[in-house]
């Protein structure tokens, strides 16, 4: 990929600034909550505005709205974002990566104290839209696509320049979303060292034809575990239905008796089958308990739980997001309106209605789920506390991260 034109560079700058300017005093300084005070749930979330492309801060106002507080105008649509710790536990900044094929990558402080930093990928390489840190803080990592071949790789960069320092191969093509874990195989500190969890996309594509799906006889998802000081292979799994894309990914503690909790990884899935049929019936739940990676079907039409949850005859074999919950696991469906909800060990319990549903991110122990335009929260019964977003002209995207509760 050739670099970045100057007079692009100078424009995006002009943008940023401008933005910026709008901002400033548009966050609370210092302490998140005041003795005494509610907190307000509060996100970092993408979106497309009137403007175009944005990212910005969401803060939840009253009892019905969601209003933004803050946002940055970005050359193209974003997709991952990842809040970084500050002092106090709150996020003094905020990282986006573009969507896949992307060539930026920017940290942004919602607080309008500095000017956003902005990195382009390298010549030959695109982002494929997420970007996580160590434990630490001292390194970020980045999946991306060698554009000559194909081939998957992570981007290792000092946290402090947004540089690449070194990349490893994912042994895959198309790696979409990556996760830290510090855990060994029995959920304990690592005496092996940390590890990058990678989700293997494995649909062919090429930079001429941008996001167009090519040759899906050949897709190869794989789910990876790489030596995050290394890049070396731990381990690789598939499943068997090749046709089936992993995509998102989180963590949840499985509770062990008589032991300390074993962490289980859930992964939201993608049908890319040549059959409609086929597509449609296509779970988008996937476990991996460190030794079987699982599919797990949705709740059948008619099907209902005690929360008055209904089950769907199809979910489009299509999950945007996954989050862990108190309850289990939640999987958004935007193609059918809704999100899926799971029980711990896969057992689908049906589906909560919302248009459009995308986003999901957990704040202060609570999975809040985003569709365009407005929001849930998973715990309440379906249709109550329901947000709607300010401006109404806003669509939120994919992703949103959870930020430190705010006034």
């Amino acid at each position: 990929m050739p670099p970045l034109r100057p007079d692009r560079r100078r424009a995006l700058q002009a943008a940023a600034v401008t933005a910026l300017a709008g901002l400033a005093g548009a966050l609370p300084r210092g302490p998140a909550l005041a003795a005494g005070a509610a907190a307000r749930p509060a996100w970092a979330a993408a979106w497309d505005g009137e403007a175009g492309a944005e990212i910005g801060v969401v803060v939840a106002q009253g009892a019905s709205a969601l209003r933004v507080q803050g946002r940055l105008a970005v050359p193209t649509r974003a997709h991952g974002l990842w809040a970084e710790a500050g002092g106090g536990g709150g996020a003094t900044s905020v990282l986006a990566v573009a969507r896949r094929p992307g060539d930026w990558l920017v940290r942004w402080y919602p607080d309008g104290r500095r000017a956003p930093q902005w990195q382009w990928a390298e010549p030959g390489r695109a982002f494929n839209g997420h970007v996580i840190a160590d434990a630490g803080g001292t390194r970020l990592y980045t999946t991306e696509t060698d554009l000559e071949t194909g081939a998957a790789w992570i981007g290792v960069r000092d946290a402090r320049s947004l540089e690449k320092l070194d990349e490893w191969p994912t042994h895959g093509i198309d790696a979409h979303e990556l996760l830290w874990d510090d855990a060994d195989d029995n959920g304990t500190t690592a005496s092996a060292g940390p590890s990058l969890w990678v989700a293997n996309g494995g649909v062919p594509t090429r930079p001429e034809t941008g996001r167009q799906k090519l040759n899906l006889d050949s897709m190869d998802s794989s789910l990876v575990r790489l030596d995050a000081r290394s890049g070396e292979l731990r381990g690789q799994w598939r499943l068997d239905d090749r046709r089936l894309s992993l995509r998102h990914m989180a963590w949840r503690d499985a509770p062990v008796a008589g032991a300390r909790a074993r962490r289980v990884l859930g992964i939201a899935m993608q049908a890319e089958h040549d059959d409609p049929a086929a597509k449609q019936a296509a779970p988008v739940l996937a476990l991996f308990d460190g030794e079987r990676l699982r599919t797990f079907d949705g709740a059948p039409a008619g099907a209902s739980d005690s929360a008055g949850l209904a089950g769907l005859s199809s979910l489009a074999g299509y999950g945007g997001d996954i989050a862990a919950t108190a309850d289990g696991w939640a999987v958004s469906c935007p193609r059918v309106n809704g999100v899926a909800l799971y029980a711990p060990d896969g057992r689908a319990r049906g589906v909560a209605p919302l248009p459009n549903a995308c986003a999901l991110a957990v704040v202060d122990g609570v999975c809040w789920a985003a569709g365009q335009t407005e929001a849930i929260p998973l715990n309440a019964a379906p249709g109550r506390d329901r947000r709607r977003l300010e401006p109404t002209a806003l669509r939120l995207d994919n992703h949103w991260v959870g930020l430190a509760p705010t006034l």
